[in-house]
C-alpha cells in the first residue's frame, strides 16, 4: 500500500489495541502501543531510502528482506526496545505484540497489490503479487479517514476500526471475485492462456491486464466484466547471443529482470553501439509503456550507459542514455 494506507493502518491497529484490556487500563502503555502501531506500519518501508542510492538498488530491494520473514519479526523487537527505553514501566509484551502485528499487517496487505513482496524470504526470493488491490486503494483509504473521523465523535476506537476492518476484509472478498470472474472472461476470449496479471486501477471495475499465451503477449483492461485488448507482441524468449549476454550483466538490466514477470526485449545495431531495452508490460499509460530498462554496449560490447526506471516519453529516456551518436 502506499505510506498514507499504512499510517491510517497504524492509528487503526493502535485503536483496536484499546480492546486489550493491559492496553485499555494503563494509558502510558496505551501510548506506547500506537507509538508501536505507528512504527511498525512504517519500518518496512525503510528500504525506500534506496532511492537515494540509484533505481537498480531500490528495485531489486524494495520490499525485500525488510519485507522478509525474519524482518516481521525483527522489526518489533527493534522498536518495541527503542520504545521501552522512553516508556521503561510498561508491559513489554504487549507493546511488542501489537508492534508485531502492525509489521505483520504491513507485509501482509502489501501481498496483495501487483508490485507484490518477496514475503517467504529467505526460502524463496520469488515475488507474491496477488494483484487484487492498487497500491493506493481510494475505497481502503476513505474507510480508514472514515473510522477517524467517527474517533472525533466519541465512538469506540477499538469496536469501530474493528467495524471498519471487517468491511475492508469484505471488500477483498469482492476483489477477489471481481478477479475470478476476469480470469474466466480472459480464458474464454484468448486461447492457449498461461499466465494473466491483473493490476487493479483506481477506478473499481476497471483493471490492466498482461496476458502471456502460448505464443504471445497480450496487453489490454477489464472494463464491466469485458476484457479490451490494446496490444499484442510476438513472445520470443531472450536468445543466445553475447550482446543479449553481455546486457544481462549490467545492474539495471539485471534489476529489471529480477523483477518484471512479463515483458518484451528489443536488439538495435547502430553504427557504433548497439541497445538493448526490456519493457514490462503490465503497467501501459495512454498508449505507452513507461518502466524500462535500456543499456547501450559499444562494438566490444563493453556498457556505455544503461538505465531502469519509470519513463514516460522517449526523449526523457535518451537523455537518461547520454545517447550515443549513431
Amino acid at each position: 500500500m502506499d505510506t498514507g494506507t499504512h499510517i491510517l493502518m497504524g492509528v487503526a491497529l493502535g485503536s483496536i489495541a484499546t480492546l486489550d484490556p493491559a492496553v485499555a487500563h494503563d494509558p502510558f502503555l496505551s501510548h506506547a502501543v500506537l507509538l508501536g502501531t505507528l512504527s511498525g506500519s512504517q519500518a518496512p518501508d525503510i528500504d525506500t531510502v534506496l532511492k537515494l542510492r540509484n533505481n537498480a538498488k531500490y528495485i531489486r530491494n524494495h520490499r525485500g528482506i525488510t519485507h522478509s520473514l525474519p524482518a516481521v519479526w525483527l522489526w518489533p523487537l527493534f522498536i518495541t526496545g527503542i520504545i521501552v527505553f522512553f516508556y521503561p514501566n510498561v508491559n513489554v509484551f504487549h507493546l511488542w505484540l501489537w508492534t508485531f502485528i502492525s509489521v505483520a499487517v504491513h507485509v501482509f496487505v502489501d501481498i496483495f497489490n501487483a508490485y507484490g513482496t518477496q514475503a517467504l524470504r529467505p526460502f524463496t526470493k520469488k515475488w507474491i503479487a496477488l494483484g487484487v488491490i492498487n497500491t493506493f486503494d481510494p475505497v481502503i483509504f476513505a474507510l480508514h479517514l472514515i473510522g477517524i473521523g467517527l474517533l472525533f465523535l466519541g465512538t469506540h476506537p477499538g469496536y469501530t476500526f474493528l467495524t471498519i476492518y471487517a468491511i475492508i476484509a469484505i471488500y477483498y472478498i469482492i476483489r477477489f471475485r471481481q478477479q475470478v470472474k476476469i480470469k474466466h472472461a480472459v480464458h474464454a476470449k484468448i486461447p492457449n492462456v498461461e499466465c494473466i496479471i491483473t493490476v487493479p486501477t483506481f477506478r473499481f471495475r476497471k483493471w490492466h491486464l498482461a496476458i502471456t499465451a502460448k505464443d504471445r503477449f497480450y496487453v489490454g483492461f477489464a472494463k464491466n466484466g469485458h476484457i479490451h485488448i490494446l496490444d499484442q507482441f510476438k513472445k520470443c524468449p531472450l536468445p543466445d547471443d553475447p550482446v543479449i549476454e553481455a546486457a544481462k550483466k549490467d545492474e539495471n538490466v539485471a534489476a529489471f529482470l529480477s523483477f518484471s514477470p512479463v515483458y518484451r526485449w528489443e536488439l538495435r545495431e547502430y553504427n557504433n553501439h548497439y541497445e538493448v531495452r526490456f519493457t514490462d508490460l503490465r503497467y501501459r499509460s495512454k498508449g505507452y509503456y513507461p518502466f524500462v530498462a535500456a543499456v547501450q554496449l559499444d562494438r566490444d560490447l563493453n556498457i556505455v550507459s544503461s538505465y531502469t526506471g519509470w519513463i514516460f516519453s522517449e526523449g526523457k529516456l535518451r537523455k537518461k542514455l547520454n545517447l550515443i551518436p549513431n
